[in-house]
């Protein structure tokens, strides 16, 4: 991979030619004077596109006003010059009806050919229904008799006067643009005029609304096969000046991140060639509009999880991280000390995950050597320990990275990522500082090379299959996907972390949990089973109000993507003078500490505390927040709160602060927060405001006092301190409480010995189930929702499911299985099977 040119400016020459007399349309052959409006143009019930067969262009538009609403052409890098679609002297259109991997559709192809010893530009449109929305990809197509470089391909490129048009004033546009990874930097929604350096720069998606015509336009991939697909809204002052989506290389970003201080030479620019007859395409972008942007995003979420195929998980994994309680402090004793005290006190709520942190190790790079100045006895006999107190154990690891102090850098320097030159690419410090010495010099494995898959395999088994663990943070992906030399040619950042994903997965296994933790957000879905959301919390507020955006922005994520990983709730007194951001130098106010349990309740997902456990303990207030039966549930039963004014917040607000859950069609939650310094109130009327029916029989309760505050009320009045947060459940009093409708499938017979599959599943269009309990009749139980069994004894058995519902009622469910034979003891060779690894 060359390293990328100076830029240059393209001036190509100036050529004149006559429009060709014949288009391709609907797979026909038609003259000229046969084009019409619906040859150049698909319509959904909501959006619409619209092409220019005289420059290869395509218009976004309203299909019932027919006005524009977002107007782009498409381009791509070539040999470091910029190629675009409008200096092509030709361009064909095609359209045709196609059916592809998410619904039967129309499409137009343009084609933008003829620009001498250049590849051609293929942009095809396709137009979805119910939902609608268009989809964007661009192939360029090497159709010269010479080898060429690709260092990104734009599929849209808007400039010009109302090139974004949402029916309003632009000064009224609000913009969310994911980041990098989900605190590389962490969210903050933006008015259009509050831009960074004249940009509103996203990794992935963006989202522009409008507050005068409630319109939006929502831009995301849906593939992250190759490229990362970076955003760029340009303003000069209150208007929207240009606009561009690439498919391009990571290095723009790390340039940012762990590049920043790195060598000219270690800033690899991407540059993929492209052989005379190959071709190759953009990711695939998602352009939608309409009135409803929270529908829009949960759209787009459903989309992926269509697409890349998540893993599921039934429960959400709830415990306790030593990180925001020790960070780099936790030493073999403190982690018993709160292992045992989980184990006494809080598992029987549920929390049954210890998972350690970054200190355990040596280094980074080594995460099966401990440090023995910490752990002096090792990790494989402290987490025997732990699973003996019935607990899953959890560990921390960042497993692309290698610092300067590890085996692997010492030992093998050729399996890591390398410039031009045949170095090691340095990619940051464990810790950096900007006025004292920068600690542990950082660097990238190679995910291509074959000894660093071994590695890889042999860490990864020894972690789950030597010490135990079940649940294994991969941390600082984000960092680590980095354009360079690798030992597969032309591999891009992201390609290297895909390749890396899958040799950990299948080293252990399917029953492992893995946790994305900094990583770009679409890259790692369908390998990990959890995914942060947010930048790291802490024992302070402000961390709290940081993370809240991206918990709010990134709703739709959970399940989709992966199960939400909110990062850890701190409610304790517990304060870390030397952890000047995570820390604190005082102790969070009780409003405060529900501030931070509030919010990783609302996200639906892991549910960790991330306090010294004595010290929680000593503080009966604090400890009950921790046992709240309410959050616990919303914990359980896993679903997001939608965040009703992600984009209408009030000035006043600064941010959103309004969250609703549906948890039954008889219970809501509402969650309103105070990020600000002076009091504020709300008003909220029942059914316009919140969606819910009313007709005076609705009951109020708040949560956090364990009271009713009204009965048959139609709206909701509140007073928040700064600082603070309301929780309120919500219950349509004309609806009575049920059970769960449970479908329940137990094996008729089995034989002795043999492993029985189970399984229960709660109609998802009824009350929805928080926790299972089986017993299986021999004395044995299980409170797996899908468990697996084997009998030891022949008979008849009654298999008992309990199924406990949100509302309080639960629902059993009794079955007979018949159970026959012996188990053969005698010794019989021809039966013996050798183990292999899979």
């Amino acid at each position: 991979m060359p390293l990328k040119n100076p830029k240059m400016s393209h001036f190509g020459k100036v050529l004149v030619y006559f429009l060709p007399a014949w288009l391709f349309v609907s797979g026909a052959v038609l003259p000229s004077s046969a084009r019409d409006e619906a040859g150049q143009s698909l319509e959904a019930k909501t959006i619409g596109v619209r092409v220019e067969p005289s420059n290869g262009s395509y218009t976004i538009f309203d299909p019932s006003s027919k006005k524009p609403i977002l107007r782009a052409a498409i381009a791509a890098e070539i040999d470091h010059h910029w190629i675009k679609s409008i200096d092509y002297p030709r361009h064909s259109i095609q359209r045709d009806n196609l059916t592809d991997d998410l619904i039967g559709n129309d499409s137009i192809t343009i084609s933008n050919q003829g620009l001498l010893n250049q590849p051609d530009l293929i942009c095809s449109l396709h137009v979805h229904r119910d939902p609608d929305f268009v989809t964007v990809t661009v192939q360029v197509k090497n159709t010269s008799d010479k080898a060429t470089t690709v260092q990104a391909i734009r599929s849209l490129e808007a400039t010009g006067s109302q090139m974004v048009d949402l029916g309003g004033n632009d000064a009224s546009d609000r913009v969310l643009s994911d980041s990098f990874s989900e605190d590389r930097p962490g969210i903050v929604i933006h008015d259009l005029s509050d831009a960074t350096d004249g940009m509103h720069r996203a990794v992935g998606s963006q989202l522009i609304y409008n507050r005068d015509s409630k319109r939006h336009l929502f831009l995301g991939t849906l593939s992250s096969e190759k490229f990362l697909t970076v955003l760029r809204l340009h303003i000069d002052k209150e208007h929207i000046s240009s606009y561009e989506v690439d498919s391009t290389g990571t290095t723009e970003l790390e340039k940012e991140n762990s590049l920043e201080d790195s060598a000219p030479e270690d800033q690899i620019e991407l540059s993929l060639p492209l052989p005379s007859g190959a071709e190759i395409a953009s990711e695939r972008l998602l352009i939608g509009t309409g009135t409803n942007y929270l529908d829009q995003l949960e759209t787009y979420g459903n989309l992926v999880r269509r697409l890349h195929h998540p893993r599921s998980m039934t429960s959400s994994p709830a415990g306790w991280w030593s990180w925001t309680a020790y960070y780099f402090g936790l030493n073999q004793g403190t982690a018993l000390t709160n292992a045992t005290w989980l184990a006494e006190n809080l598992k029987d709520f549920g929390y049954n995950f210890f998972h350690i942190d970054e200190g355990y190790q040596y280094a980074r790079g080594e995460y099966t050597t401990p440090d023995a100045a910490l752990f002096p006895d090792g990790m494989g006999a402290l987490e025997k320990k732990i699973t003996g107190l019935g607990l899953t154990p959890g560990i921390w690891t960042a497993p692309f990275e290698v610092s300067q102090r590890s085996w692997v850098y010492e030992n093998h320097k050729d399996w890591l990522v390398h410039n031009a030159a045949g170095h090691p690419i340095h990619a940051g410090w464990v810790i950096h500082r900007s006025k004292r010495p920068s600690l542990d010099q950082l660097y990238v494995l190679d995910t291509t090379n074959p000894g660093a898959q071994q590695y890889l395999r042999e860490t990864y088994s020894n972690l789950a299959k030597n010490w135990g663990i079940r649940y294994i943070k991969l941390d600082f992906m984000d960092d680590s996907a980095i354009e360079g030399y690798y030992y597969k040619p032309h591999t891009t950042g992201l390609e290297a972390q895909r390749i890396g994903l899958q040799v950990i997965r299948q080293a252990v296994g399917e029953n492992v949990l893995l946790d994305k933790d900094g990583s770009p957000m679409l890259n790692p879905v369908g390998l990990v089973d959890t995914g942060r959301i947010s930048v790291d919390t802490g024992h302070k507020f402000e961390a709290s109000k940081e993370a809240a955006p991206g918990i709010a922005a990134r709703f739709f994520m959970n399940h989709n993507y992966y199960l939400a990983d909110p990062d850890a709730f701190t409610v304790s007194r517990q304060t870390i003078a030397d952890q000047d951001w995570h820390g604190g130098v005082k102790p969070l106010t009780l409003d405060e500490a529900k501030v931070s349990i509030a919010l990783a309740a609302i996200a639906g997902g892991m549910y960790e505390i991330g306090d010294d456990l004595p010290t929680l303990g000593s503080e009966a207030d604090r400890l009950a927040l921790v046992k709240n039966p309410d959050l616990l549930k919303m914990a359980r039963l896993g679903h997001s709160s939608r965040p009703l004014d992600l984009m209408s917040y009030s000035p006043a607000d600064g941010m959103p602060s309004i969250f609703l859950l549906r948890e039954s069609k008889c219970q809501s939650i509402l969650t309103v927060f105070n990020w600000t310094e002076t009091e504020t109130r709300h008003h909220f009327e029942l059914d316009t405001d919140l969606g819910l029916t009313v007709g005076g029989h609705n009951q109020v309760f708040d949560i956090f006092q364990s009271k009713q505050v009204g009965t048959n009320l139609n709206s909701v009045e509140l007073t928040l301190p700064p600082h603070s947060v309301s929780v309120f459940k919500i219950i349509d009093a004309s609806i009575p409480p049920a059970a769960p409708t449970v479908a329940v499938k137990v094996p008729s017979e089995v034989k002795t010995g043999d492993t029985g599959e189970f399984a229960a599943n709660a109609d998802p269009s009824g009350v929805p189930a928080i926790s299972y309990r089986w017993d299986f009749g021999d004395g044995t139980t299980s409170t797996d929702q899908n468990p697996a069994h084997a009998y030891t004894y022949s008979g008849n058995f009654t298999v008992k499911v309990h199924v406990e519902g949100l509302e309080g009622i639960s629902a059993e469910k009794t079955s007979r299985i018949n159970v026959s034979g012996n188990i053969q003891t005698r010794f019989v060779p021809a039966n013996k099977k050798r183990f292999t690894e899979k």
